[in-house]
């Protein structure tokens, strides 16, 4: 199932951990974990922000893929089940 994972973390404690270098470490553990065939960082209103998309292959693996990002960056997550356009084009 293909994901589109986006998380924030709020400015202070994005602060604290860009600092302490705990953030790259975090990012770089999502992005071994998820293997994302996208994956873009930005702002979202104001705080440290990222977008990822990748494939699934089971859901148990979500709380090993959220956890780290709540415990060390206290992230808010959202993430929502996608289709790219040709997927959605067979199955119209």
């Amino acid at each position: 199932m293909r994901l589109l994972f986006r998380f924030s973390i709020p400015v202070q404690k994005g602060n604290e951990c860009a600092s302490d270098g705990s953030m790259a470490l975090a990012i770089k553990d999502l992005v071994e974990k998820t293997k994302p065939e996208a994956a873009y960082f930005h702002l979202d209103s104001g705080c440290r922000a990222g977008t990822l998309v990748f494939d699934a292959k089971d859901p148990s693996q979500l709380p090993a893929i959220n956890e780290p990002l709540f415990a060390k960056l206290n992230a808010a997550i959202d993430i929502q089940p996608v289709v790219d356009l040709d997927e959605l084009l067979t199955k119209i």
